[in-house]
């Protein structure tokens, strides 16, 4: 089934792409597969005229910015601060090339950052979101897509989580009610050449 895409309005978002992220254990896909999947995308899309918008999450010195809410599970942030090399992106993916980076302060990439006036700017009508994590990241910046009015497509091979399980439940349970899941295959296939 064609994905009707049209790669001059298409953005791909790729959510937090960095050091800091990529580092740690996530599955089902790890870092070396998600990098390669992403530059062949970037590279393909670039190609075809699309944008490509990368996010890095990061806080300002002493945390000011974090969320402090009482939760269960807080986030655990380095005392000293999150080292400035992993906040960097991934080197592949930075060599790649992108439009627009957006910093953003909490799990999606369109809540008080510039993400949507970059998209309506450039009149993106369809966004590819991949990156890390699924359930977190991911998940959060494909709701506000949807409700952004974005036709959303995930590419859920071009995601990961901390856990099987997280990645899975996300991708089978609620990101098809908000998004159309696809495959990068999929996705290079309906993917028209410039």
């Amino acid at each position: 089934m064609t994905l009707g895409l049209d790669p001059q309005a298409t953005a791909l978002l790729l959510i937090d792409p960095q050091n800091w992220t990529l580092g740690m254990p996530i599955q089902p896909h790890p870092r070396h597969e998600l990098v390669q999947r992403a530059a062949a995308l970037i590279e393909a899309l670039r190609s075809a005229g699309g944008t490509v918008i990368l996010t890095r999450a990061a806080f300002s010195g002493g945390y000011a910015d974090m969320l402090r809410t009482p939760v269960d599970v807080e986030l655990r942030v380095p005392e000293g601060g999150i080292p400035a090399a992993s906040l960097a992106f991934d080197d592949e993916i930075e060599t790649a090339g992108y439009d627009v980076a957006i910093t953003k302060r909490q799990w999606s990439a369109f809540y008080g950052t510039e993400l949507d006036l970059q998209l309506r700017r450039r009149n993106i009508a369809t966004v590819l979101i991949g990156g890390v994590m699924t359930n977190f990241g991911v998940e959060s910046t494909a709701r506000d897509a949807w409700q952004h009015n974005y036709s959303t497509i995930v590419v859920e091979d071009l995601c990961s989580s901390l856990a099987d399980d997280m990645h899975r439940f996300s991708v089978e349970k609620i990101l098809p009610r908000v998004a159309r899941v696809r495959s990068l295959n999929n996705v290079l296939t309906n993917l028209p050449i410039a």
